[in-house]
């Protein structure tokens, strides 16, 4: 690790590393405060809920062009361009309630344009490092970003909330602020090559350039089965991942067993990002990806689904994030060592938008089995729950921890498909990685 870091790409990347890292504290300290504020004031979950819709939402609709602009833009100047409009944005929140006039739907605005912002810094950092880094440093840069996002998961209600409490939302909305500042300035003093321009492409009208990401995918078995992989792991993690907190609360009804597990799930994550930096992943980035896939649905979502005692919630808590970040980090360092630089904003952004585009159904659908199916079925005297009783035990919680190791099972099922699959099990043979020269996106325009 000490001698990567001794590349002057590396130092440079660290420099961007930091201000991201900072940046992200705060913003998780902002949406700590307004989460409070929004349910002092209406008390509904609904209203929690409809900031991550108009997020969510905002940032699909906008991957349909970002990418797109991403790969004719500078993508230092979009990277700061994003940030800034994030920091305006808690800007304009300090103003409004520090003179009494925020309302709760001028922060679904804030929301929707603050998931805008994030898609076009997202998409430009993502391409940008591909051209910042060495290839053989993709995957511990992979592991530094995850680093950092859960540092920041648990930083950020620890910092926000000691702020809340002694000096007031103000200060946290403050301190947002200027680490969107110190963001900004990092990448002052670290220079972004630009990718070189694409073979024989000529600029095609503005959707079709768009709709050319998509085309890209489909001309490529590999990265398309390596897409279905990840769609089926998000869809099924959006399935199984969001009963833990209600499961563990309706088995137990105590916060603190609770706080200890998210706890715990966080010290994994920063345990399994760690490693990452300092190892750079295995050899073969495709075995981090699918074995991460396995372990991370049966040894995570399942057996936190079969747990009622901390006993087994405390191992499953941990092995649900420490794959992630190597899981992740082979994930993008695959698309960024295959996908030339000059055109993966376009097929970054119709990746992400394939990938991603089933989790609110699965979020739903989540709600509406665990309410009208699994947790009556498993009832004592349910209609599931002489099968499954003796398992994972019957009453309340017992339908969402049997939805949960189905939702792992089937998890772990998309890194099965993954190694059955001949394009993707040898996706680093099949596909030339880039020699920083980008092709031609399609043979055609047809």
């Amino acid at each position: 690790m000490i001698a990567a870091f001794r590349l002057p790409e590396m130092r440079k990347f660290s420099v961007v590393w930091i201000g991201q890292l900072v940046s992200m504290l705060g913003t998780g300290m902002t949406r700590f405060a307004m989460t409070i504020w929004i349910w002092d004031r209406t008390g509904k979950a609904t209203s929690l809920v409809l900031i991550g819709v108009c997020t969510g939402i905002s940032a699909l609709l906008t991957s349909l062009v970002a990418g797109t602009l991403v790969d004719r833009w500078d993508r230092k100047r979009v990277m700061m361009v994003s940030d800034t409009a994030a920091g305006l944005c808690s800007l304009a929140i300090l103003v409004l309630y520090t003179s009494n006039h925020l309302e709760v739907w001028y922060l679904y605005v804030v929301a929707a344009v603050v998931g805008c912002a994030g898609t076009f810094q997202s998409l430009a950092f993502s391409a940008g490092l591909t051209m910042l880094i060495p290839k053989s440093q993709y995957t511990r840069a992979s592991g530094m970003m995850s680093l950092a996002g859960y540092a920041s998961s648990i930083g950020a209600p620890l910092l926000g909330g000691f702020l809340v409490s002694f000096v007031g939302i103000p200060s946290v909305l403050l301190f947002d602020i200027l680490t969107f500042l110190f963001a900004v300035g990092t990448l002052f003093f670290v220079v972004i090559p630009q990718p070189p321009p694409v073979e024989h492409e000529v600029r095609k009208p503005f959707w079709r350039d768009s709709a050319s990401g998509f085309q890209y995918l489909f001309q490529r078995p590999s990265l398309l089965g390596l897409l279905v992989v990840g769609f089926i792991f998000i869809f099924t993690e959006s399935l199984a991942y969001p009963l833990i907190q209600p499961m563990i609360l309706a088995r137990t009804g105590d916060e603190v067993i609770l706080g200890t597990i998210l706890a715990v799930q966080g010290i994994g994550g920063v345990l399994g990002a760690v490693l990452l930096s300092i190892w750079g992943g295995p050899k073969r980035r495709i075995h981090g990806i699918l074995l991460g896939v396995i372990l991370t649905g049966l040894l995570g979502d399942a057996l936190m689904g079969l747990g009622t005692t901390l006993v087994i919630w405390i191992p499953a808590a941990i092995f649900l994030e420490v794959f992630i970040p190597m899981l992740l980090g082979a994930y993008q360092s695959i698309w960024q060592s295959k996908v030339a630089p000059g055109i993966q904003g376009r097929v970054f952004a119709a990746r992400d938008l394939l990938s991603t585009f089933g989790e609110p159904l699965a979020l739903g659908l989540g709600g509406v089995l665990t309410d009208n199916v699994f947790e009556p079925a498993m009832r004592p005297g349910g209609s599931l729950s002489a099968v499954f009783g003796p398992l994972l035990g019957t009453g309340l919680g017992s339908g969402m921890g049997l939805l949960m190791v189905i939702g792992g099972i089937l998890a772990a099922c998309a890194g099965v498909v993954g190694y059955w699959s001949y394009n993707v099990r040898n996706i680093e043979t099949i596909l030339p990685a880039h020699d920083g020269a980008a092709l031609a996106i399609a043979t055609n325009d047809s």
